[in-house]
C-alpha cells in the first residue's frame, strides 16, 4: 500500500530520488538495502513516498510499517506486524498462504495482538510462544515467498523509534540475503540521535554490511528552497519576506511550509505545532541541561562558553555536565574555539518563546552587564540587543550608535541604518532627556541622523536617507547652531544630486553656501560650496557650477581633502565634455582617480573610475565603459557599497552597455536579483535592463515589470528612460498602439519634471521608436486612419529635430538615434502611401541611421536599420546590397534571439519557400511567405503600387507574386483568389 502523495510538488529532491530508486534496485532484477537518515522534517517520508509511486508502477509490491514512540512501551516488531496487516488488507489470500507456509508469522497479523486476542490466547489451551529464532526465519521466509512474485520494497519508517527486537530483526534481514528481489528501504531521524541513542551502535554495525547502503537528506539547496516557499505561497512573496523564511527554515521542508502557513495566521510567529515539534527535546535534559538550553536561547543561535557562564549559577563542573547533555541530545552542537550553536535556528527561537517574560529580561540584564564591564568579550550590537531586552535604554541606545559605527567601518550600511534608526527611536522615547554617550558627553541627535542618511545612502534607501536628514532639518529649532543646518543641508543635497528629487536643490545649497560664508576654510565648508557648484551644473549654469567648483578644490588642496578634491575635478570634466572638449574631461577625471588613490580615498576613487566610464559611453567606446563600469562595481562591492550610488549606478550602467555591446544573455545575469535582498530603486533600474532585453526578443511578459518599475519613475529618470522605450516596444508588438502612446507622452512628462526641461536627448530615441510603431500600424491600416499616423509621426520627427538641435552634446548615440528618427518618419510616409520620399532619400537615411548605430557600437540597433535598409534598397532594385544587409541583420537577430527582427526579415526569402496555414495549389505546391503577404493586402484592397510600398518591393515584383498565387489557388482573378484563399481556410 503506497503513502500518499502530498499535493505539494516534489521541489529539489530529484537528485536524491533517483539515486535512492538507484540503491534500493529499481529497474533492476537484484535489489539493495538503505539506510535513509535525515533531520525531523527534512523530507524523508515524501520522498519515500515518491519511491513507492515510481516502483509501484513498475510493478513492484510495497510493504510499509512505522516505528512509534511509545517510550517504555514499546510494542515489539510493531513494524512487521503493521506490514503484514496491511498485505492482508490488500492481498487476504496471499496474506493466507504466506501464514499456512510460516506459521511463525501468525501472531505477527496486527488482529491476534489486540487485547481481547492476547486474553484469548492467554486460555487453558493457547499455544506455546513463537521461538525468536522461528519468527525471524519466518519473516525472512515469507518476504523472500513474496519477492518471488515479483520485486518487493519492504519500508520501515522511524527505525530511531524501534524497539530493540525491532532492531535485532532489521539487523537479520539486512545481513542476510535473499533469493528472490527484495528490497529493504529503513528510515530515521539523524537529529534524534543523541550520543547514548542505541541506534547509532547498529547504524554502524549495518552500514559495513556489504549489501547496505546508507544516504543522508541534507537541507535543500537555496534555489530549491526558493521554488518551494513560491510554490507554497498562496499570495505574492516578497524578496525581504521569502529571505526570513529561508533565514529560519535553513533549507527543511517541512520548516518551510509551516513558516509558510503561518505568514498570515500568527504575524509570524513560530506556529504552536512547530514549537512543541521542536520542544519535546527539552523532555530529555535534566533541569541543569533545561537551564543552560534556555540560556543560550536568550543569546541566540550561537553562544560563547564564558557568555553562557554568566546565564547561569551553576559552577564550571555542574556547567559543563549539562552542556554535554545538550550535546548528546543533539540540541547543541559545539563549535570551533569555545562555543556551542543549536543545531537547528527554529529550535533556538522555540526555546525562546517558551520562556516567562521576567526570565528573558533577567538573563538579558546578566548579558548586557557582562558584555558592558568588559567581563566579556562582544559586539556592541550585542550589547546593544541585551540592553534593549532588558530595558536598560539609556545602554541601549550609546551601543546602538556604537554598533552602526562598527557595521559602517566593516562596510554594512544596511545593518549600520538597523542601529543608528534604533538609536534614534530610543532618543526619543527619552523625551528630550539627554544620554551621554561613551565619551560623557550628550548624544547628538543631529550627528546620528547624519549618519542614518549616510548608511541610508549607501544601502540605496535614496529616498529614506534623504527623508531622514529633511525631517531633522525641519524639526531644527529656530536658534539652532548653524552648522548644523549646513551639515543637513549638505546630507541631503548629497544625496538627492544622484537621484531625481523635486525638492529645490539650489535654493537649499544656496542657504547652506550662505551659512558657511563667515566660516573659516574646513572640509565642511568644501563639501557645501561642492554640492552648490553641482546643483548649479544641474540647471547648466556651469559657469557659477565651475567658480564653486574651483573654490572648493582651493580649500580641498588647503587642507589635503583627497575625496573632496576628486569630486571637484570630475565635476569640472564633466563641464568640460558638455562644452565639447571630451579628451580634455577624460584627461581630468584619470587625473581625479589618481588624485583619491594617492589620498587614500577608496569610495572617491570608485567615483572616478564611474564617471570615467560613462565617458568612454558617451563618446561610444562601449568596450572599455564595460570593463570600467564593471571595476567600479567590484570596488564598491568590496567597499559594501554595492547597493548605494555609484556602485548600483555601475552595475546597472554597465549591464545597459553590455545590451548596447550585443551580449543580452551576460546583461540578464548582471540585473538578476535572484536571492539577493535589492532596495526598490535598485530593483527598478535592473528590471528596467531586464524589459529592455525582453523588448529586443519580443516577449510580452516585459510588460509585467513595468507596474513594479513605474514606482520608481519619480526619483530617477534613467529608469524612465530605460523603461519607457521597451514599454513602446512592448505595446506595439502587442498591437495596443494607444498603450504605446501614452507611456511615450507619460515618460517625457515625467522626466520633465524631474529634470525642469523639455529638450533632453532622450526624447528623440523615444520619438524614433514611436514613430516605428506607427510606421508598424501602418501596414494594417485604413486610408484615413493612415493619414492620422503620418500626422503624428510628422509631430514626433519635428520635436525630435528641436531637441537634437537645442542640445550642446548629442554625442555618437544621440546622433544615430536622430537618424533613425528622420529615417522612421520616411518609413512611415512610405507605407502609408502619403508624401513617400523618393528611393534614393530613402535609402541614404537608412545607410545613416545603421552607419551612426554602427559607429555607436550598439549591435541591436545597427542591425535592426540594417534589416529596413536592405527593404528599401531591394524595393530599389538593389538585390545584392539588400541580400548582404539582410543576411547581416539576421545573424545578429539569431545570435540575440530577437524574435520581432526575425520576423521582419523573414520576406527575405532566402531560406526558400515556406508552407503558410496549409494552403496548396492543385499541384500540392505551398505558398510561400512572401505570396501569403501579398494575397493578405490584396484581399484588403490595395492596388499593387499599395502593396510594394508597404512590402519594400517594386509593383513589378507584386505583379508576378500575385500571378503566382492566382495559379496555385486556380483562380482566374484577384478576386477569385481572394474567395478560394477564404474557402479553403488560406485566410481568415
Amino acid at each position: 500500500m503506497p503513502i500518499e502523495v502530498s499535493p505539494t510538488p516534489l521541489v529539489g529532491r530529484r537528485e536524491e530520488l533517483r539515486g535512492l530508486a538507484e540503491l534500493v534496485g529499481a529497474g533492476k532484477v537484484a535489489a539493495g538495502a538503505v539506510l535513509l537518515g535525515g533531520d525531523a522534517g527534512a523530507g524523508k517520508t515524501r520522498l519515500v513516498a515518491e519511491l513507492t509511486g515510481q516502483v509501484g508502477a513498475d510493478g513492484w509490491r510495497v510493504l510499509i510499517g512505522h516505528c512509534l514512540d511509545f517510550g517504555d512501551s514499546s510494542l515489539p516488531y510493531l513494524p512487521f506486524s503493521e506490514a503484514l496487516g496491511r498485505l492482508a488488507a490488500d492481498s487476504p489470500e496471499r496474506a493466507a498462504e504466506l501464514v499456512e507456509r510460516n506459521p511463525a508469522l501468525g501472531p505477527l497479523l496486527p488482529r491476534h495482538r489486540l487485547i481481547r486476542e492476547q486474553s484469548e490466547a492467554g486460555s487453558a489451551d493457547a499455544s506455546e510462544p513463537t521461538g525468536r529464532a522461528a519468527l525471524f526465519d519466518a519473516v525472512h521466509a515469507g518476504l523472500n515467498q513474496l519477492g518471488a512474485d515479483g520485486p518487493l520494497l519492504v519500508i520501515i519508517e522511524d527505525v530511531h523509534w524501534a524497539d530493540q527486537s525491532t532492531r535485532d530483526l532489521i539487523r537479520l534481514l539486512l545481513a542476510r540475503q535473499f533469493d528472490s528481489p527484495v528490497a529493504i528501504l529503513a528510515t530515521y531521524r539523524s537529529d534524534d540521535l543523541h550520543r547514548r541513542h542505541p541506534l547509532r551502535a547498529d547504524l554502524a554495525e549495518w552500514s559495513r554490511l556489504p549489501a547496505v547502503s546508507r544516504m543522508q537528506l541534507g537541507p535543500l539547496a537555496d534555489a530549491d528552497a526558493r521554488a518551494l516557499i513560491r510554490s507554497l505561497a498562496d499570495t505574492a512573496i516578497e524578496e525581504d519576506e521569502l529571505r526570513q523564511i529561508l533565514d529560519r527554515a535553513e533549507g527543511n521542508p517541512f520548516f518551510i511550509e509551516e513558516l509558510v502557513d503561518a505568514r498570515l495566521a500568527t504575524g509570524g510567529q513560530l506556529p504552536v505545532d512547530l514549537a512543541d515539534l521542536l520542544l519535546v527535546r527539552l523532555e530529555q535534559l535534566d533541569d541543569d541541561g533545561r537551564l543552560v538550553v534556555r540560556a543560550a536561547a536568550v543569546v541566540g543561535r550561537r553562544v560563547s562558553h564564558v557568555l553562557l557562564a554568566h546565564g547561569t549559577d551553576l559552577d564550571e563542573a555542574r556547567l559543563e555536565d549539562a552542556l554535554r547533555a545538550a550535546v548528546e541530545a543533539n540540541i547543541l552542537v559545539p563549535l570551533g574555539g569555545d562555543g556551542y550553536a543549536f543545531r537547528h535556528a527554529l529550535l533556538a527561537e522555540a526555546i525562546y518563546q517558551d520562556l516567562l517574560p521576567g526570565e528573558r529580561v533577567r538573563l538579558h540584564a546578566r548579558y548586557a552587564a557582562a558584555l558592558a564591564n568588559g567581563e566579556v568579550d562582544g559586539a556592541a550590537a550585542e550589547l546593544a540587543r541585551h540592553a534593549r531586552a532588558s530595558h536598560d535604554l539609556d545602554t541601549a541606545t550609546r551601543a546602538s550608535v556604537q554598533a552602526g559605527d562598527e557595521a559602517m567601518v566593516v562596510g554594512g550600511p544596511e545593518e549600520a541604518l538597523h542601529h543608528y534608526e534604533l538609536a534614534l527611536e530610543l532618543l526619543s522615547d527619552r523625551r528630550g532627556a539627554e544620554v551621554s554617550g561613551s565619551d560623557g558627553r550628550p548624544i547628538d541627535r543631529t550627528a546620528v541622523v547624519l549618519r542614518a542618511s549616510a548608511a541610508a545612502a549607501a544601502a540605496g534607501h535614496l529616498v529614506r536617507s534623504v527623508a531622514l536628514a529633511d525631517n531633522q532639518l525641519r524639526s531644527l529649532p529656530a536658534d539652532a547652531p548653524p552648522l548644523d543646518r549646513a551639515r543637513l543641508i549638505h546630507a541631503i543635497a548629497l544625496t538627492a544630486q544622484v537621484m531625481d528629487h523635486q525638492m529645490d536643490i539650489l535654493a537649499l545649497t544656496s542657504e547652506a553656501t550662505q551659512l558657511m560664508a563667515d566660516q573659516p576654510p574646513s572640509a565642511l565648508r568644501a563639501n557645501v560650496l561642492l554640492v552648490h557648484a553641482r546643483a548649479n551644473a544641474d540647471r547648466a549654469h556651469d559657469d557659477d557650477a565651475a567658480r564653486w567648483a574651483c573654490e572648493a578644490l582651493a580649500i580641498a588642496r588647503d587642507l589635503d581633502l583627497a575625496a573632496v578634491a576628486t569630486d571637484a575635478k570630475i565635476l569640472l570634466a564633466k563641464i568640460d565634455a558638455r562644452g565639447g572638449d571630451p579628451q580634455a574631461a577624460e584627461a581630468s577625471i584619470s587625473a581625479a582617480i589618481d588624485t583619491a588613490r594617492a589620498g587614500g580615498e577608496s569610495f572617491a576613487e570608485v567615483r572616478g573610475i564611474y564617471h570615467l566610464a560613462s565617458l568612454h559611453y558617451a563618446q561610444g567606446r562601449v568596450p572599455q565603459a564595460m570593463e570600467l563600469f564593471a571595476e567600479a562595481a567590484k570596488r564598491a562591492c568590496a567597499l559594501g557599497r554595492q547597493w548605494g550610488p555609484y556602485g548600483l549606478d555601475a552595475v546597472g550602467f554597465g549591464a545597459i552597455a553590455t545590451v548596447v555591446n550585443g551580449d543580452w544573455d551576460k546583461a540578464e545575469e548582471m540585473v538578476d536579483l535572484t536571492g539577493l535582498t535589492a532596495p526598490e530603486f535598485a530593483s527598478a533600474l535592473f528590471q528596467s535592463v531586464a524589459m529592455e532585453i525582453a523588448a529586443g526578443r519580443g516577449d510580452l511578459r516585459g510588460l509585467d515589470l513595468l507596474p513594479d518599475i513605474r514606482r520608481s519613475w519619480d526619483i530617477d529618470g534613467m529608469v524612465a528612460i530605460t523603461s519607457g522605450p521597451a514599454a513602446i516596444e512592448l505595446y506595439g508588438y502587442a498591437g495596443d498602439l494607444a498603450a504605446a502612446q501614452a507611456i511615450h507622452d507619460d515618460t517625457i512628462a515625467t522626466v520633465h519634471q524631474l529634470w525642469q526641461h523639455m529638450d533632453f536627448a532622450g526624447r528623440v530615441r523615444l520619438a524614433a521608436l514611436m514613430i516605428g510603431q506607427l510606421a508598424r500600424a501602418a501596414t494594417t491600416a485604413g486610408s484615413a486612419e493612415r493619414a492620422e499616423l503620418v500626422r503624428r509621426g510628422d509631430e514626433l520627427a519635428a520635436k525630435a529635430e528641436r531637441v537634437a538641435d537645442r542640445v550642446r552634446y548629442l554625442g555618437p548615440e544621440g546622433r544615430a538615434w536622430v537618424a533613425r528618427s528622420r529615417a522612421e518618419k520616411g518609413r512611415l510616409h512610405w507605407l502609408a502611401g502619403i508624401d513617400p520620399p523618393d528611393e534614393a532619400t530613402l535609402i541614404a537615411d537608412w545607410r545613416a541611421a545603421a552607419d551612426g548605430f554602427e559607429q555607436f557600437g550598439h549591435v541591436y540597433e545597427t542591425a535592426r536599420s540594417r534589416a529596413r535598409l536592405a527593404s528599401v534598397l531591394l524595393a530599389a532594385g538593389e538585390t545584392g546590397e539588400a541580400g548582404k544587409q539582410a543576411r547581416l541583420a539576421r545573424e545578429t537577430a539569431t545570435r540575440l534571439g530577437a524574435r520581432p527582427l526575425l520576423e521582419e526579415l523573414s520576406g527575405f526569402e532566402s531560406e526558400g519557400p515556406a508552407p503558410v496555414r496549409g494552403s496548396t495549389s492543385r499541384l500540392g505546391e505551398p505558398l510561400t511567405t512572401r505570396e501569403q503577404e501579398v494575397l493578405e493586402l490584396v484581399a484588403s484592397g490595395r492596388s499593387n503600387r499599395e502593396i510594394g510600398q508597404q512590402l519594400f518591393i517594386s509593383a513589378k515584383t507584386v505583379s508576378v507574386h500575385v500571378s503566382n498565387l492566382m495559379a496555385k489557388l486556380d483562380a482566374g482573378s484577384r478576386t477569385e483568389a481572394v474567395a478560394i484563399a477564404r474557402r479553403n481556410g488560406v485566410l481568415s
